[in-house]
């Protein structure tokens, strides 16, 4: 197979330098068809660019910095093309006789000048991948923006989740089409400079920020509930939310209960921010709330967080996510709660982070927000399922089975419901970790999913804070958690790092 990428030459960007095309682990070569320009750009754009390449991110090159075609490595025009991914906003040859001709649009609208009216107008374009031979929908996603720093990044960060796309079309794969939630109306469009320009100040706000601040600061929240919880009521009312308390220096996140042998435990992440490097510690719970100090139970030499808990056969397992090292390790307990050794990698070689599974219809099913390389964390769904927890596990057949920011993130664990199966989705519209959604798996097989979001919980006046990202419960105890500002003279004055605050904090004292 023998792919086409066509781009206007007088706008060429770095992304398009690319020889190869990953498909199902092969790379497929990939050439380029330099056109004429539909549409000019925004005048003084690539200024922008490569002043943002100095300042945001530090000298490094984005792929929507220019691209020197004369002496770039990409693959010249030579033969003639199976596939045709049209990236501008030309008319189609009818002559062509490639067999398959695709036209990402962004917003409904093809060409680069369409992602970026999107990103200027405030936030990142819906991706369609258009069959323009016979005008089909073939895929559709929404991507996050975590590391879209700036103009230029966020335009980075579109096309790579568009080749994302456009890879996971040619591999033959069936495509789910999603249904996304409708897009909120367009903001004021800035033009460039005035975008670029508040980018750079928001960015040196942030880091005067962090120079005064730890960022960010996550926190958990529990509360004892006899009635119906988060599951039943669809929002956070109900009695009130206690605080668990952090020495300051570290953050605590991503809680996940479980009572074992008769003994309640949260696990959560414990990031030291001097270290930068999270590890697993827990807390025991008695009938009034924490008892004793949070106590480290699991280390290694990478990050790690969101202890996902899992009983089977008899034992109790933890995944930690470990995407930084690319793999899914499962660790089995072998003293309960501060012993973990590790038993089996269940994937390797992939970013798969918040790794959570159910078993639905007589397998296991394992879900995580994955991620090629490139683009966002949280906006691509992978599935994979299993006949036994220890594997072997399949990939699902419609692998990213969901590419959108709003509900594809693990939130936590799935929950049945009156025979009907559901998940915790974290919702990033508004950024990482912003606000969480219910979702209602309607449809999961090894070739099928779909699931339909039912209700959105966001921080408000009973949960204060800035984010909420991790829902979990455990008999009475439910758990969440969220971020706040944390001063780093307020960290130098707390007392030690293995020491827990007073339980019971005022919710109403978090920002």
């Amino acid at each position: 197979m023998i792919i086409e990428f066509r781009c206007e030459r007088e706008y060429a960007r770095r992304w398009m330098s690319r020889e190869t095309l990953s498909i199902d682990g092969r790379d497929v070569p990939v050439q380029i068809a330099w056109t004429a320009t539909a549409e000019p750009r925004p005048a003084g754009l690539d200024a922008l660019f490569e002043l943002e390449r100095m300042v945001l991110h530090k000298g490094q090159h984005s792929g929507a910095n220019r691209l020197n075609v004369d002496s770039a490595p990409t693959r010249a025009r030579t033969e003639t093309a199976d596939v045709i991914v049209d990236f501008t906003g030309g008319a189609r040859d009818p002559s062509n006789s490639a067999r398959l001709y695709l036209r990402p649009l962004f917003n409904g609208v093809a060409g680069e000048n369409a992602a970026l009216a999107a990103i200027l107008a405030g936030d990142l374009p819906v991706i369609d991948i258009v069959n323009e031979i016979d005008g089909s929908v073939l895929d559709r996603g929404h991507p996050s923006s975590e590391i879209a720093a700036g103009l230029g990044g966020a335009l980075e960060t579109v096309m790579a989740r568009t080749l994302t796309m456009v890879a996971a079309i040619l591999s033959g794969s069936p495509r789910i089409v999603p249904q996304l939630a409708p897009l909120a109306g367009n903001g004021s469009r800035r033009g460039p400079v005035g975008y670029v320009t508040r980018g750079l100040a928001v960015s040196i706000a942030k880091e005067i920020y962090r120079l005064c601040c730890y960022a960010p600061h996550w926190h958990v929240g529990w509360r004892f509930n006899d009635g119906a919880g988060v599951w039943q009521t669809g929002d956070l009312s109900g009695p009130s939310w206690n605080v668990l308390g952090d020495p300051g220096n570290h953050f605590y996140a991503d809680p996940f209960p479980i009572t074992w042998h008769g003994r309640t435990f949260v696990f959560f992440e414990d990031l030291d921010h001097r270290v930068g490097k999270g590890i697993i510690s827990a807390i025991e719970f008695g009938d009034n709330g924490p008892t004793g100090a949070a106590v480290p139970v699991l280390e290694e030499p990478w990050h790690l967080s969101y202890p996902f808990l899992i009983e089977d056969g008899g034992e109790l397992w933890m995944i930690p996510e470990s995407s930084i090292h690319k793999d899914v390790a499962l660790y089995k307990c072998v003293r309960f709660p501060d012993k973990w050794e590790r038993h089996a990698t269940l994937l390797s070689g992939l970013e798969l982070a918040d790794v959570t599974i159910t078993q639905h219809n007589g397998l296991h099913y394992l879900f995580g927000a994955w991620r090629d390389g490139t683009g966002g964390y949280s906006d691509s769904l992978a599935i994979y399922y299993a006949d036994h927890l220890l594997g072997p596990w399949l990939p699902h057949a419609s692998n990213p089975v969901l590419i959108d920011r709003a509900s594809t993130r693990p939130a936590g664990n799935f929950v049945t419901i009156n025979g009907r199966l559901w998940r915790p989705v974290q919702n990033c519209t508004d950024g990482y970790g912003a606000a969480l959604a219910l979702a209602e798996v309607v449809e999961l097989s090894p070739t099928t999913f779909r699931q339909i979001v039912r209700h959105s919980l966001k921080p408000g006046p009973a949960w204060p804070g800035r984010k909420l990202h991790t829902l979990n419960r455990c008999g009475r105890l439910e758990v969440i958690d969220g971020s706040h500002v944390q001063p780093k003279t307020r960290a130098l004055a707390s007392r030690s790092p293995s020491a827990v605050l007073p339980a019971r904090t005022n919710p109403s004292t978090v920002r």
